[in-house]
């Protein structure tokens, strides 16, 4: 696929003045998702972010205030294990904008070793990873709607194995913590499938967009993962994984892009599209099934009881 933004791939240099814009982050104090605000900082807009951890993110915004001094940052706390909190964060973010030109759902949790649940009962890879952002979503979509805003899911090439069982979303039988990892990351394209179906059909002017990191070097391979495969990756982190910078230039991409397509999965695409310029990726063809979309935003509903006011 030829690179719609040249040999290079997109840059932040690509990105105007977003002085008058609001974006709201989920997992802002590491990784991508601190990259990505750092980009997003630099170019004025005002930030949101939507941590687990107080302490975390109070020292990671001290880290980016002090890199850029003028940023507008806001710390709201968080347990996406837990929709209640999701829900209570979801409520005070409009006590600070009555608009939202982006979601970006970027926390998420890799190859937890052993089934574990959510306050809710949801398998915790599936219920962090997709089920906690839908609801998210769902409940800012009228800030989201007042700025003709975007949602960007951030899934990964483990999407390719991903498979659904609707007889047994939350793996009670059979789990494996790839396997699930898998589901979740495909769940997250199909919500931006099923999403952007939805949207137009209901004459909205807000779209989704998917991404991913590629292989880049977070402490997300070496937090969520076992002592194993946390070793093993932490090697190749160091080896083939490029930056964290880099891995967050897709998320900014599709969050501010004007040239950004609905329903498109941006990231890196060299070398197994783990790495190298950014630009459109190709989804596997299950990400695409439109029935199964479907079905999985019927069933994130009925989970959730969050809805999206379209």
């Amino acid at each position: 696929m030829a690179n719609p933004f040249g040999p290079d791939g997109w840059t932040p240099e690509r990105i105007g003045d977003l002085s008058a814009k609001t974006y709201l982050i989920t997992g802002a104090n590491s990784g991508i998702g601190w990259q990505a605000s750092r980009v997003l900082a630099q170019k004025g807009a005002r930030l949101l972010w939507v941590c687990r951890n107080q302490t975390k993110a109070d020292d990671a915004a001290a880290r980016l205030r002090s890199e850029t001094p003028q940023v507008r940052l806001t710390v709201l706390i968080a347990d996406l294990a837990d929709l209640d909190t999701v829900r209570a964060a979801a409520d005070q973010v409009a006590d600070h904008t009555d608009r939202l030109h982006a979601v970006i759902n970027n926390a998420g949790i890799m190859m937890v070793p052993e089934r574990e649940l959510t306050a809710q009962g949801f398998e915790l890879q599936l219920g962090v990873n997709h089920l906690a952002h839908f609801a998210l979503d769902a409940w800012l979509y009228p800030l989201l709607h007042a700025a003709d805003g975007r949602i960007v899911a951030v899934s990964s090439g483990a999407h390719k194995p991903g498979t659904f069982d609707f007889d047994d979303l939350m793996w009670s039988r059979g789990y494996g913590a790839v396997k699930a990892y898998c589901r979740s990351k495909l769940a997250n394209l199909l919500f931006v499938l099923e999403a952007n179906r939805r949207l137009e059909a209901a004459g909205s002017t807000v779209r989704a967009y998917a991404t991913h990191p590629g292989y880049s070097d977070t402490n997300l391979q070496t937090t969520g993962p076992s002592s194993l495969w946390g070793a093993a990756m932490s090697v190749t982190n160091r080896l083939v994984a490029q930056s964290a910078e880099r891995g967050g230039w897709p998320l900014v991409l599709a969050a501010t892009d004007v040239e950004a397509r609905p329903g498109a999965y941006y990231g890196p695409t060299g070398w197994f599209e783990s790495r190298g310029p950014v630009g459109e990726c190709v989804m596997a063809a299950r990400a695409t099934d439109a029935a199964v979309a479907q079905r999985l935003w019927e069933a994130s509903e009925q989970l959730t009881g969050a809805s999206f006011a379209v």
